[in-house]
């Protein structure tokens, strides 16, 4: 990794975070948010600077009731110029819905693993191709865009690592036959590691260079940070983050939540990175949240302030200084 001036160095380099707590954070939760609030914190998270919000997706309420609301909160967002509001669709009814909503943006999801496509959305992978292939033409007829998000392309927990050869065979048919502008790889249950980032990320920009690629991590085992900066060195400037660290994944046992908006925000400010996120909004659009979902989230910020927020010292301080003051000096 190219530490001696690059990636620990931003120089003021771009790096675009895509929020998708609102989709990825609050279906995960087993509180309904209710509409109103949802529609704030999406307001909310555009007056900070997110570019991209994934502010919900269309899926069977029975499946995520959470996101019961996906036309509602869609509607009624305050359209902030220059951000793209995007929404996961599961097959064409969905892609239907989101666009009558007014989605920017349709993300259409299958697994690398056929083990997890199969747990995760009741279907083989060749189904799901034939099913996105679809919704595609959908998108394109509605001259709405297309991000496909491919999950488990850092592994799977049914059946281990993913092949390099796999995930780019997978991206290949969606950028090359479904005419997709952005792909996904999604380290859906937080088993990526930063080596195999690094190549993965390189091989994918080198194989399409005008496609835009986003990296979307978990920190289940505590690599988030460090996935995102291993992607970073190898050229990536596009990364999903959700708010207060929300989210998981029914099929990883422990799993954690997503890497952290206001976390990963934050980090890349001490380095030099600029996200054209206003941390402090973004703060305080996470403290909300405890509220609203009924227990404490996992932001490592929200508990313990930016690096350089500064506390009241102790009350008897200048007691203990005077004293310290008086102290005899030792003896050469």
């Amino acid at each position: 990794m190219n530490t001696a001036g690059g990636v620990w160095q931003g120089g003021g380099r771009r790096i675009a975070l895509h929020e998708v707590g609102m989709r990825d954070g609050l279906q995960a939760e087993t509180a309904f948010v209710p509409t109103d609030e949802k529609i704030a914190l999406i307001d909310a998270l555009a007056d900070a600077g997110m570019r991209k919000i994934e502010a919900t997706a269309f899926v069977s309420p029975q499946a995520i009731p959470a996101l019961r609301d996906a036309s509602a909160v869609l509607r009624a967002i305050g359209r902030r110029p220059g951000v793209i509001y995007s929404a996961l669709v599961p097959n064409a009814g969905g892609a239907e819905r989101a666009i009558d909503a007014g989605a920017d943006e349709l993300n259409l999801v299958m697994s690398a693993s056929e083990s997890h496509n199969l747990a995760n959305l009741k279907m083989t992978r060749a189904q799901s191709f034939e099913a996105l292939s679809g919704v595609s033409r959908i998108a394109r007829q509605a001259r709405v865009r297309v991000n496909i998000s491919l999950s488990c392309s850092f592994g799977c927990p049914m059946e281990g690592d993913m092949s390099e050869a796999t995930v780019l065979d997978g991206c290949a048919r969606f950028i090359e036959q479904f005419g997709a502008q952005g792909v996904t790889l999604c380290d859906t249950t937080g088993m990526a590691y930063p080596g195999q980032v690094f190549a993965l990320t390189c091989a994918l920009r080198a194989r399409w260079p005008g496609t835009e690629l986003t990296l979307h991590f978990h920190d289940t085992r505590g690599m988030g940070l460090a996935n995102v900066m291993a992607a970073i060195d190898a050229g990536a400037t596009h990364f999903d983050v959700s708010l207060g660290g929300l989210g998981g994944c029914p099929y990883a046992p422990g799993a954690s939540g997503n890497v952290c908006s206001e976390g990963i925000a934050h980090a890349l400010e001490c380095m030099g990175y600029d996200t054209g996120i206003d941390l402090a909004l973004l703060i305080a659009a996470a403290q909300r949240l405890p509220a609203l979902v009924g227990h404490a989230i996992p932001s490592q910020i929200v508990q313990a302030g930016r690096r350089l927020d500064v506390h009241p010292p102790p009350s008897d301080l200048d007691a203990i200084r005077a004293h310290a003051h008086a102290r005899p000096r030792p003896r050469a």
